[in-house]
């Protein structure tokens, strides 16, 4: 079967001579260049950690990069974790800050399949309900927006929802936010950031953050799905 690997903000990532089993993908987190080496706003830069992770896709002898993410250097937790079903991160607050992503792969896609072009986009947090007409059908409600680095001013301050997609809505040029899917962390992976792989082709980045709130500090974790397989496209 041909496997070309896609990310959720689904990469369209096709691989030269991309024949390869889905349990053959092997993905790794290495260092990214330092974001004194990219054009990132200093009232930026000065939010994120300085050391970010890039995702890349090893075949053999090649290495392909896909994406660099630099995360916020903590989070605000104003509110307690939600009990509704299907979110995972109800201490996070809708519209916040959470990271810097930098598209390096070409013809990159959200998980509407949406065009996005490389480049540096923000990440900021948000949910929508079960069946949202944003999001199709969804086991979990919580998202990451991403807008573009150079239209997403108001950095230090966490978004509405419906200015949060409206600045998302500025990535894609359809009416419709580009969302990055959030799933659930996987507790056997304790030294973070971890690339969380499975044997079908999905690939998530876990990572753990300082975490800020009236009530001390401390850290919360989120797993961001980064690679997905391919969608089938019908036929036997």
């Amino acid at each position: 079967m041909r496997y070309t690997l896609r990310a959720t903000l689904l990469l369209g990532f096709g691989l030269a001579a991309a024949s390869l089993a889905a349990g053959q993908a092997e993905f790794t987190l290495q260092p990214s260049p330092s974001l004194s080496s990219f054009s990132v706003p200093a009232e930026l830069a000065n939010l994120l950690q300085a050391q970010g992770s890039r995702l890349v896709h090893s075949t053999g002898a090649a290495e392909d990069p896909i994406c660099d993410v630099w995360w916020v250097k903590s989070v605000r937790a104003t509110r307690p974790a939600a009990s509704a079903s299907g979110v995972l991160y109800g201490e996070l607050e809708t519209g916040e800050l959470v990271g810097l992503l930098h598209f390096i792969a070409s013809d990159a896609e959200d998980s509407r399949d949406q065009k996005l072009k490389p480049g540096f986009y923000t990440m900021r947090y948000a949910q929508f309900p079960p069946d949202d007409k944003e999001v199709g059908p969804s086991q979990y409600q919580d998202f990451l927006l991403l807008s573009p680095m150079r239209l997403d001013s108001q950095l230090s301050t966490a978004l509405s929802l419906k200015d949060a997609v409206r600045l998302s809505n500025m990535a894609t040029g359809t009416g419709h936010p580009a969302l990055m899917n959030l799933v659930p962390v996987n507790p056997a992976y304790k030294r973070l950031p971890a690339v969380v792989a499975d044997d079908v082709g999905n690939c998530a980045v876990q990572v753990r953050l300082p975490e800020e709130s009236e009530h001390g500090s401390g850290d919360v974790e989120i797993s961001l799905l980064l690679m997905t397989p391919p969608k089938e496209t019908g036929g036997s």
